[in-house]
Formats: structure tokens, C-alpha cells, sequence
């Protein structure tokens, strides 16, 4: 089937880029794409190198031999038994094989110091914001009534970590959960407006050189993400308003500081 040259390009073409399965004819599009999005250029180029990590950690363990004891031959004349075990371990390391998405995300870590750690913070947190929002009953982990909440954040991801009032935005907390960062759990607060709007707050050790306010974009959700004091920020909300989102983060800035 023939390709538009100009058509937008998808996720899925990103990907098939990375696994050298785009077709030819898109090839030189999505390409082109790359160069005027760099927010897509990172996500391929960190998609890359988790691949290459992979197959470095991997690839060796794939082309060992079988051991004797477990070729079929050998467990036939096993007794019943010992197969159902067997076959257990074999389901087991399929299952392990086939999760693909957790050993990436361990490979996130070891990777992304290597290309850009702050670029990978910002995808981990935006992916977060777009996961949870949508959520009706478990959108947090711990309520915000629940006076643990903060204190047993602070001490997982090692810093005094405050909740901003951001009630002259006409949002109110709702709570937070505890995430697997790229290299150090992550804390996640969200907030609700009287219309269910819904705004995360990120925050994440994270050793990287100082950053001022960066706006990002993707589909329907926006973000600000900042570094300072060796920890990563991001808050994330509707796209569409980047004043309102600028206003939200300098004053989970301004408030954090005061205390």
C-alpha cells in the first residue's frame, strides 16, 4: 500500500523506524520529521539505545548452547514430575523473554545517563501524568487527608517534599503515589479543579546540570520540567494554556523555597 510523503507521522512509524521495519517509501519523511520535532528525536535515540543495551546484556545468554540435561530427548525420559517443573521454568523464562517493557525501563536507567537524563525524566514523568489522570478510582496511591502522604515520600526519594496550594489556580490535592524514576523513585502529587481538570507534579533525584523552565507538548497534555539542586521536575496538565502551566510550576517553586 502507497504512503502520503506528507502524511503525519505516527508512533507506530517511530518505532518501526527504531526496528528497521518502516517502508521505504517513508523512510526519508519520518526522517525529516525527527529534524524539526526533537522531542520525537530524543524518544528514538533513547528507543535505540535501550535497544543496543539490550542486546549487549543479552544477546550472548541467546546464543548459548543448550545444556544437554534440556534438550527434549533427555527430558522425555525424565519422570512426570520433574517435566511439569521443567516446563514451569520454560513458561517462566518465556514470561521473563517476552517482558520486553520492564527490562527497558531497567535499561532506561543505565542508558539515559548516556544520551539525555533529562529528556528521559520528563518522558517518564509525562507518561505517568497521561497514565494516572485518567484513572476514576485509583488515579493516587495515598490521599491527600492521609497525613503519611508526604512524610513517606519525602523519605523515599530523600528530600523534604512539599504540597503546593495551587487553590488560586482552582486546583486541590488529591494525593500521590510513589514511582519507579530512571535511576531513583519518583514522587507524583495530583490535583483536581472543580471542572476535573487534572495536573501532576514530578519530582525525582536526578544528576544533571541546572535547567530553566523548558514547555513541551504532545497530543492533548503539556509540560514544564526544570532541574535544580540535583532533583528533576515536571509538572503536567492540558495542553493549550502555557501561562496558566508556567504559573502552576513557579509557584510549586516559589512555595518550596519560602519553607
Amino acid at each position: 500500500m502507497m504512503t502520503e510523503p506528507n502524511m503525519p507521522v505516527t508512533e507506530d512509524e517511530l518505532h518501526a523506524l527504531v526496528d528497521n521495519e518502516l517502508p521505504a517509501d517513508r523512510r526519508a519523511a519520518v526522517e525529516n520529521w525527527l529534524e524539526t520535532h526533537p522531542d520525537d528525536a530524543a524518544r528514538v535515540a533513547a528507543w535505540r539505545a535501550i535497544g543496543n543495551a539490550m542486546h549487549e546484556r543479552y544477546d550472548a545468554v541467546a546464543d548459548e548452547v543448550i545444556p544437554k540435561r534440556l534438550e527434549l530427548e533427555q527430558l522425555a525420559g525424565r519422570p512426570r514430575s520433574w517435566m511439569i517443573g521443567a516446563a514451569a521454568a520454560v513458561l517462566l523464562s518465556f514470561a521473563a523473554g517476552g517482558s520486553v517493557g520492564w527490562f527497558a525501563h531497567e535499561a532506561v536507567a543505565a542508558v539515559a545517563p548516556a544520551t539525555d537524563p533529562v529528556a528521559a525524566m520528563r518522558e517518564e514523568a509525562f507518561a505517568a501524568h497521561r497514565l494516572y489522570i485518567g484513572e476514576v478510582r485509583h488515579a493516587i496511591e495515598v490521599r491527600a487527608e492521609e497525613n503519611h502522604l508526604l512524610p513517606w515520600l519525602s523519605r523515599r526519594i530523600g528530600m523534604t517534599l512539599r504540597a503546593p496550594d495551587l487553590s488560586k489556580f482552582d486546583l486541590k490535592l488529591l494525593g500521590g503515589r510513589l514511582l519507579p524514576g530512571i535511576g531513583a523513585p519518583a514522587a507524583q502529587l495530583m490535583y483536581e479543579s472543580g471542572s476535573g481538570e487534572r495536573v501532576t507534579l514530578y519530582a525525582t533525584p536526578l544528576k544533571a546540570q541546572r535547567t530553566s523552565f523548558r514547555y513541551e507538548e504532545a497530543d492533548k497534555f503539556a509540560s514544564i520540567h526544570w532541574v535544580a539542586d540535583n532533583y528533576g521536575w515536571v509538572v503536567s496538565g492540558p495542553a493549550g494554556d502555557k501561562p496558566r502551566l508556567k504559573g502552576i510550576a513557579m509557584a510549586a517553586i516559589e512555595q518550596s523555597e519560602r519553607r
